[in-house]
Order: structure tokens, then sequence, then C-alpha cells
């Protein structure tokens, strides 16, 4: 309006002050109509007016749906990495499995898509308390190393892995520990426990379709309760004792059996050599008196006579004489000179104490002295 316009009696200044404020649901109203007209293609015209009188055009709203449209579907593209797999779902149903690379599924909310890494090894951790085969409690702590080698199974076939895999551990190593006694699991038993611990394990996650593969099972440590402590170490102190006099007792017997065994080898060998020489020293003796059989009967007192000197020879030639001439009557002081020299003989080696010394010549004295004596009475039944 320009200055010079009448101003119906209204100052210009004044325009709209008793206006009321626009009516938001006549508003809302009006483009909810104009909608309407354009996406049925009627009643509205190419053009129509905003709710301030406006014009509209009707390709600006289609440019912006379109535009919409296309950044909604920029949203489906994915990219899965070389360890992953990408499992994609379609209102939460399982509908294919993508492999690594740039990929494409139909946006939120209608599909979805899980990326899973299949090479990663996820450690678990287990501890728990357990009776052994010999009634005894043990504390078991037990890591479990798994990979989801199968993504669909792993997201569809259990509600809770990470509770699956606690139950069948737990499981697991209850059996392998209840068939086995203290000693063996707490000292030499601990890697065969493991092992058929992953065993059972894989076993039962392959029946329930899990997904998963166990790579490493490790018993970290297997101990009995704080509470038995003392107890057990004196048990485990009285088992090393034992284990130690055995090995002892073991290399004692490895030490004097060899030599008992050769010892008993010598002496039978010996025995074998003295039966052989006893029976050699017989045989020659039988031949030798067979021999003199028949030289006895052929002369026997010369064979006597000849038996008998070769016996004195032998008796005398052994033996320490005194020859006498009786015949003649001559006194003899007999002096036992060897004897006295086997006695200074003795001495020596034997100086610690002159009584042990003196009681040989005193016996040598005294039998001198008993010799002649005999000699002396000899001689005067002679004369008589």
């Amino acid at each position: 309006m320009a200055w010079n316009e009448s101003g119906n009696g209204k100052n210009p200044w004044d325009r709209g002050r008793n206006d009321g404020p626009p009516d938001l649901d006549k508003i809302v109203r009006d483009w909810q109509q104009r909608l309407n007209n354009f996406f049925r293609g009627g009643k509205g015209g190419a053009r129509s007016a905003g709710p301030a009188g406006t014009p509209m055009n009707a390709p600006l709203l289609g440019l912006v749906a379109i535009v919409l449209a296309v950044i909604w579907l920029a949203t489906g593209f994915y990219r899965v990495d070389a360890a992953e797999r990408g499992v994609v779902t379609r209102f939460g149903m399982y509908q294919t499995s993508t492999e690594p690379g740039l990929r494409w599924h139909l946006p939120w909310p209608i599909e979805r898509v899980e990326r899973v890494n299949i090479n990663e090894v996820v450690p678990f951790k287990l501890q728990t308390r357990m009776l052994t085969a010999d009634e005894n409690i043990v504390v078991v702590d037990l890591v479990v190393q798994y990979r989801r080698a199968d993504p669909v199974q792993y997201l569809f076939n259990v509600r809770d892995p990470e509770a699956t895999l606690q139950d069948i551990s737990e499981s697991a190593i209850r059996e392998v520990i209840g068939k086995n006694k203290l000693d063996f699991v707490l000292l030499e038993g601990r890697t065969e426990i493991a092992a058929q611990t992953e065993k059972l394990i894989q076993q039962t996650l392959d029946e329930y379709q899990t997904g998963m593969f166990v790579t490493k099972v490790n018993l970290q440590d297997a101990n009995f309760p704080s509470q038995v402590e003392a107890a057990v170490q004196d048990a485990i102190k009285a088992r090393e004792d034992k284990e130690r006099v055995s090995f002892e007792a073991q290399a004692y017997a490895n030490d004097v059996i060899p030599r008992a065994r050769g010892e008993a080898v010598r002496r039978q060998q010996d025995s074998e050599g003295y039966r052989a020489r006893v029976v050699a020293d017989a045989q020659g003796e039988a031949s030798r008196f067979t021999q003199l059989l028949a030289q006895y009967q052929q002369a026997p007192e010369v064979t006597r006579r000849r038996l008998y000197l070769e016996a004195m020879e032998d008796i005398y030639a052994n033996s320490s004489k005194v020859l006498v001439d009786t015949a003649k009557g001559s006194n003899l002081i007999y002096l036992p000179v060897d004897k006295i020299l086997e006695q200074n003989q003795n001495r020596r080696p034997a100086a610690v104490s002159s009584q042990p010394a003196q009681a040989p010549a005193a016996s040598a004295a005294a039998e001198a002295s008993t010799v002649t004596r005999d000699r002396e009475d000899r001689r005067t039944r002679e004369a008589r």
C-alpha cells in the first residue's frame, strides 16, 4: 500500500494488530490436500499455492523424493573385510551370505547385514570346582580358544553362543576330571586332560551345530581349595618322599643286583672248576690205587714196605726232625734253633708288648728241658 493510498480508516502501522495468529490445523490440512492432489495427478492442477500463498512446483517435490530415495538406497552399501563374512537377513530371516568386498543389500528396515570375523581366535575363560575320581575337590582354571567357523550357524542355531560354550566346556571338564585321580590332575596329567577336554567340547559343539571351532584348550591351573591346603601339602610331601625312597631303592637294586649276579656267576664258575679239579684228582687217585692193587697182588710185602716208606717220607718232609744216636749213650742237649728263629721273625711285627714275645721263648725252653728229661729217663731205663 502506497503512502498516498487510503487506508480505509486504518493506520498502516497498525495493520494486522487486531488479526489473530495463523491457524496451524488449517495449514496442515492444506498441505495434506496438496500432497494428495500431487500424487493423484489431479485436482490441484500444475501449480498450487503454499500455506502462505507461495506457489509450489510439483516436480520439485518429486526431485526431493528421488534424492531421498537415492540416499536411502545408498545406505545399503557395505564392505566386508578379508577376515569377515557377511550374513544378510530380510525382516530377521536369513537371506544370504556374502564374501569379502564391497556389497549391497536393501537398506534398513528391510534387510540387515551382520559381519562375522571367522579368523579371530576368541579366548573364553572358565573357573569351576569339581570332584576327582578319588572324591577330592579340585579348582580348575580353563581357557578355551575358538573361532566362529560358520557364521550362519553361529548366529541362528544358538541363542547365546557364549553361554552355550560355557555349559559345554564345564560339562566336558567335569567328565574328564571325574575319571582321573587327584595326583594325576595336579601333576603329570594336565596335557592329557586338556586334549581330552578339547576333543569332547568339539564333539558337543558339532552335535549342536553352533558354528564354533575350538583351536586350543589350556588347563592353566588345577589346584585344591585353600581350606585344605595344609592337608594336601602334607599328602604331596609324603608322596614325594615315597617317590624319592622308591628311586633310591631302585638305584640301590640296580647297583647291587648286577654285582650279585656277577658274583654268582663267578662262584658258579669257581665251583665248576673245583668240581672238575676234584673229580680229576679222584679219578687220578683211583687210577693210582688200581695200579697199586696190581703191584700189590704181585708182591704184597714189597709194595706194603714201599708205601710205608713213601708215607713216612711225606710226613717227615714237612716237619722238624731231631736225630739222636741212642745206641752210643751220648748225652745231647736239644736246642730248638728253628723255633728260636721263627720266634724272632714273629717278634718284629709284634713289638708292641714284651709279654707275647717272651711266651714262645719260654715254651721253647720248656720243650727243650722236657726233651732232655725224657732222654735221661730213657738212658736210666736202658742202664737197668
